[in-house]
């Protein structure tokens, strides 16, 4: 955040979308830098020792894990249904204008449930499946061209780091406001692009999910179908349409879009819902990982 605030004094004068592409770049590499130069001094002192590509897995891990969000966005869930749950509604209000965009402090008890599951599904691919899928993906790929181990976990890293740094920037730039709409073009849309397959692949897992908790997964599949792209944005709708579909419910942005299908009225309890989705989603995902990180998959290859 420090250095796209940095970047971002400077070049926001320009009011044009080059500002935008140059602050994309200068942060990107200043970001890679960062973590690629502390690991290739580690992969030094290492190198001669084939037993330690372990520690240096371990020390990887580390850096990716401090990159995640989601602990922090399903805490806040749980704060905003803690505050509904003993009918304090004004501080759920507040609680919600820090985790959204739009205007809280009118919210209903109903918005402001619609508002804390939109937020919560809309973020489980940012704050966590992208950056799993794009370690995976990249360690993957690295370890089939022939790179040595060290390579491998140097170049996952820095895939699933430039798409926490991309997702960072879209979340300080990427707004149509009049200030921020040119410099956050170019910011916007490369989040959509690095986001598309992770939003659809989220959306497969809270499917999968929901059959797990023994919820309406077949209703998850069939809203997501037919009410993803009823948002602005590509890749948002999948996750939220699915979950309100899994949980019978109807999210709506007021003037926006709707998704799903008002068959059950929005409780607190479809907050904690939605989190046991949004948790085993996640742990669907880190099993993925684990297979990865410990070489078992590639071992089979």
């Amino acid at each position: 955040g420090t250095i796209i605030s940095f970047f971002k004094k400077y070049l926001i004068k320009y009011d044009n979308k080059i500002s935008g592409l140059v602050i994309s770049i200068c942060v990107i590499a200043v970001s890679s830098l960062i973590v690629l130069v502390p690991m290739l001094i580690i992969k030094h002192f290492i190198y001669l020792n084939d037993g330690m590509i372990y520690l240096f897995k371990l020390a990887a891990l580390l850096l990716l894990s401090s990159t995640f969000s989601v602990k922090l966005l399903l805490d806040s869930a749980r704060d905003v249904g803690e505050d509904l749950k003993i009918n304090n509604l004004n501080k759920a209000r507040q609680a919600v204008s820090y985790l959204v965009s739009r205007k809280t402090s009118e919210l209903n008890k109903e918005h402001v449930i619609s508002a804390v599951i939109e937020t919560l599904t809309e973020n489980i691919p940012d704050s966590y499946v992208s950056t799993i899928f794009y370690y995976s993906i990249v360690g993957i790929i690295a370890f089939l061209l022939g790179f040595n181990d060290y390579t491998v976990v140097i170049l996952a890293l820095l895939a699933a780091l430039i798409h926490r740094v991309v997702d960072t920037m879209d979340s300080m730039l990427g707004y149509k406001t009049e200030e921020l709409y040119n410099i956050g073009y170019v910011p916007a849309h490369l989040d959509d692009i690095l986001n598309y397959i992770p939003a659809r692949i989220s959306g497969f897992l809270i499917i999968i999910s929901a059959a797990f908790l023994a919820l309406n997964w077949r209703g998850a599949y069939y809203i997501m179908q037919r009410d993803a792209r009823n948002c602005d944005s590509p890749n948002s709708g999948y996750t939220m349409a699915t979950v309100a579909g899994a949980l019978n419910i109807q999210l709506e942005k007021e003037g926006v879009y709707t998704l799903g299908d008002d068959l059950h009225p929005l409780k607190v309890e479809c907050i904690d819902k939605a989190i046991d989705i949004a948790r085993l989603s996640i742990f669907l995902i880190t099993i993925f990982f684990f297979f990865v990180f410990m070489d078992l998959i590639l071992l089979q290859l």
